[in-house]
């Protein structure tokens, strides 16, 4: 039987997109707009309207998009193609070959087991070292799917032994999966390297504001509130979200994490491969978190990309090495998605489009010249913040909202960065509903929690955390010259 999203596929977003792209290329020019801005705006109108309703795959829609860019003479043919050889796809594809030594070497897994098993003595405690867990692999593991596949047996064994089953959850299990959905989601927040949504503001900043976002940048933006959020969340979760008993605290089954402690004396000793990823992952990470010293200790500077490039070189070294390239697990079409999706916002960008879409916006929500900055930066961030319930997508929320505050802020004379970093933060707060995210979708099958209960939880946490931002716009944002003083 045909599903209703099927049919919303086959028979509107083809056509759709198609007819969507001829009303806006063939309409009288507007005032202020470009012929290229035209059709520039009409080519992105297409490939949205694609996009959300998938008539054929996303990576798909976005070659086409560069295609056309081309043919309707918006931008060069060098430039469009170009955003595939742009650094932030390379560190993408560097980072998912990182992030495969940690798989094939389980690595990840030891760290996972060790973690909770040493740490998981109550509730509470368990709770906390998930959360530890989630911080520690987000910088090296890009995909927030694979962090979920990879962490879920350990919930579901932990879940079990507090007595919450998926034919029977109870709040301990809701508090369990609901949290690790949120930590999951928005430790990716706090590191650039945490989500391909994040290198793709980091490369729209760079491309249309000319300022590069440091490593160190977006941790001193992102860290202190994704990790002040999700502490207050964990702790608030068994106290008033999903209020929990002293008893429901401790565990329900005999033997308690011996499970997990046998399955962790299963792996065995920590194996030479093991020790190699470890050592080849604190390079990478010693080089990012000191990229602001990198000339006055070296005499040049080694980006972001050159540092995962140089870990992807030593990891794929045969005999120094711990990976051969086949065991790379390499996600092209996202890469693909993301190099057409950003091509296209360079394109609104140059072609002067994305300016005469803010314009319209300010004049029809008032918004004048002279406007009160902190007025402009609580109404970025409520907007960037809440309206993850609205996507299936934090990528594409970053393709729309991202170059659109860009724009915003040089229209009205603001440093981009000031609006546009903190918004960025707020791409990977995909926590409200299952579909959000696939995180959500995973973490959501096994049972332990309602769609609404999802809801709840996760409008609680969001405005948690948009507190928070606003807070450090006025403190810490200050203090790091993110925000203007």
């Amino acid at each position: 039987m045909e599903k209703k999203s099927d049919w919303k596929k086959k028979y509107f977003g083809f056509p759709g997109g198609v007819l969507v792209f001829l009303i806006l290329y063939f309409m009288p020019t507007p005032s202020g707009l470009s012929l290229a801005g035209q059709g520039a705006l009409a080519a992105f109108a297409l490939a949205f309207v694609w996009w959300v309703t998938e008539p054929v795959s996303n990576h798909v829609t976005s070659i086409f998009l560069m295609v056309l860019l081309v043919f309707l003479g918006v931008r060069p043919e060098a430039e469009v193609l170009g955003a595939l050889g742009l650094g932030v796809i390379w560190l993408n594809i560097a980072a998912f070959v990182l992030s495969s030594v940690l798989m094939k070497t389980r690595l990840a897994k030891r760290v996972s087991l060790m973690i909770v098993s040493r740490f998981g003595h109550s509730g509470q405690t368990i709770l906390f070292a998930f959360l530890v867990l989630q911080f520690l692999l987000s910088p090296l593991i890009p995909s927030s799917a694979a962090r979920t596949v990879m962490t879920l047996p350990i919930m579901v064994t932990i879940a079990a032994i507090y007595g919450s089953t998926a034919e029977k959850p109870n709040r301990f299990g809701k508090n369990l999966f609901l949290s690790n959905l949120q930590a999951i989601d928005m430790s990716g927040s706090a590191f650039i390297t945490g989500s391909a949504a994040n290198v793709l503001a980091a490369a729209f900043i760079i491309g249309m504001a000319s300022h590069r976002v440091y490593y160190t940048d977006w941790m001193l933006a992102g860290l202190p509130v994704a990790l002040g959020t999700l502490l207050i969340a964990v702790y608030l979760g068994p106290r008033l979200i999903f209020r929990m008993k002293a008893e429901e605290m401790k565990p329900q089954t005999a033997g308690g994490l011996d499970a997990l402690k046998t399955e962790l004396q299963g792996l065995g000793a920590v194996s030479f491969d093991e020790r190699k990823g470890a050592i080849i992952f604190s390079i990478v990470l010693v080089l990012w978190m000191t990229d602001r010293y990198h000339m006055e200790w070296f005499g040049f500077e080694i980006s972001a990309v050159m540092a995962a490039l140089i870990g992807a070189i030593i990891a794929l070294t045969p005999k120094i090495g711990v990976l051969k390239w086949k065991e790379a697990e390499i996600p092209w079409h996202l890469l693909l998605f993301s190099a057409g999706a950003y091509a296209g916002g360079l394109a609104l960008e140059s072609t002067g489009a994305a300016r005469w879409l803010v314009t319209l916006l300010m004049d029809a929500f008032g918004i004048k010249q002279g406007v009160n900055f902190w007025v402009v930066y609580i109404v970025i961030m409520a907007v960037s913040a809440y309206s993850h319930v609205f996507f299936t997508s934090k990528t594409m929320r970053t393709i729309i909202l991202i170059p659109l505050i860009i724009a915003l802020a040089q229209k009205l004379g603001f440093d981009p960065v000031a609006l546009a970093l903190p918004a960025a933060i707020t791409m990977d707060w995909v926590i409200s509903l299952p579909i959000n995210a696939k995180p959500n979708l995973i973490l959501y099958s096994a049972g332990h929690f309602s769609v609404s209960e999802n809801f709840r939880s996760g409008m609680i946490v969001t405005t948690i955390g948009f507190i928070l931002l606003i807070v450090a716009g006025f403190t810490i944002y200050r203090l790091f010259g993110i925000v203007p003083y």
